[in-house]
């Protein structure tokens, strides 16, 4: 299927690895120009370097910048004032309890999962609802629809960027400008590196142990692909997708238990 986006713009937050650089590998094989975004440039031009490496002739560029400060997203949008697609991500938090989340780590996870994201919105959908077409998508969380204790102050402020989201894609989806969420759960990319790490140190147990452990509690009992849940994002960003908008699509392996 043609997606019907061959040279469009988009901008990727997050994406010099996983998630982010899923979607930005697959929205490149439509012939979308990218933009990577991180904050390390080295990690960026290798990012960059495997892209075209997969992607023969794709269009790549990358930016340095810290997206959840103010100076980072003001060069983000003077280098880029005007895309066509904007992806939405940044790493959470890392687990915790209550006793953790004080108000500078309330304060700190809505600066790194809501707030740059509601600004690049904010900055964006005015140019996109003018020239007729915008296709934003946010990376968030399964959590969004089912917390888990642990991750609650990650999911709650995933939770409050869907809210927004929601709630503005009402207004510009009559401009064909649609706004929706990418819920991962268990992707394989270094975020399960980190937690099967996690896990070998809590129980005492191997790197294969820890792995199989997050397996089984997918319903699929595998972890999901990379290139499944960029080629998920890059059909939602597609000329085709434009009724579909302030939706929440679960990549999960058909974990969720609930009905909607």
């Amino acid at each position: 299927m043609d997606l019907g986006i061959s040279g469009r713009m988009a901008f990727i937050c997050a994406s010099s690895q996983g998630l982010g650089l899923a979607c930005a590998t697959s929205l490149a094989k439509e012939g979308v120009h990218v933009v990577l975004n991180g904050r390390d440039a080295g990690k960026l031009e290798a990012a960059s370097a495997a892209l075209r490496a997969d992607v023969p002739g794709a269009e790549v560029e990358v930016l340095a910048a810290d997206l959840t400060t103010a100076e980072g997203r003001a060069a983000i949008l003077a280098a880029h004032p005007q895309v066509d697609i904007l992806v939405t991500n940044n790493a959470g938090p890392p687990p915790g309890a209550l006793e953790d989340w004080d108000e500078l780590a309330l304060i700190a996870a809505m600066q790194a999962n809501m707030i740059p994201a509601a600004q690049l919105i904010r900055a964006h959908v005015p140019g996109m609802k003018a020239r007729g077409f915008g296709r934003i998508v946010n990376i968030t969380s399964a959590m969004v629809k089912a917390p888990h204790y642990m991750m609650g102050l990650s999911t709650a402020a995933r939770a409050a960027l869907t809210a927004l989201s929601k709630a503005v894609s009402r207004d510009t989806v009559a401009s064909n400008v649609t706004i929706n969420n990418l819920l991962p759960e268990r992707i394989d990319t270094p975020r399960q590196d980190f937690m099967a790490k996690r896990r070998m140190a809590l129980d005492g147990i191997t790197y294969e142990e820890a792995r199989a452990k997050a397996a089984e509690t997918i319903a699929a009992k595998r972890f999901g692909r990379p290139e499944e849940f960029g080629d998920a994002c890059a059909y939602l960003c597609s000329a085709q997708a434009g009724f579909i908008s302030g939706q929440n699509l679960q990549l999960d392996g058909g974990s969720y238990e609930g009905l909607v």
